[in-house]
């Protein structure tokens, strides 16, 4: 049975890879960083925090990337960078997943944080 969040980075992907980008790497890891997805679009390197609930009840799912989890999303970025010699620019997006039943609701977040 697959996860509640392994279905919403699934409904992510799907979204970014039909906006165009591609699917570099899933739940990279570095130390106690994860980067739930890496990918290759508008010429950008773009690491994706997934966040997936099933209602907007206790506020939008991209409000509850914390200041820590940035801070180690950003470590994993930085040693991603070192170990695969990316020298153009990034960005950190954020994509919200609304799942309930069969539907959901995707919201992409470019520039969520630095």
């Amino acid at each position: 049975m697959q996860t509640f969040g392994k279905k919403g980075e699934d409904i992510a992907c799907d979204f970014l890879e039909e906006i165009g980008y591609e699917i570099i790497s899933r739940n990279y890891r570095f130390k106690r960083s994860e980067i739930d997805i890496i990918c290759n679009g508008e010429g950008l390197l773009i690491f994706v925090e997934v966040k997936t609930r099933t209602s907007r009840a206790f506020g939008q799912p991209e409000t509850f990337v914390s200041e820590s989890q940035q801070i180690a999303i950003n470590s994993g970025a930085e040693e991603y960078l070192t170990q695969s010699n990316w020298l153009g620019d990034i960005r950190f997006d954020v994509v919200s997943v609304i799942l309930n039943k069969d539907e959901s609701e995707t919201f992409h977040i470019k520039d969520a944080f630095y």
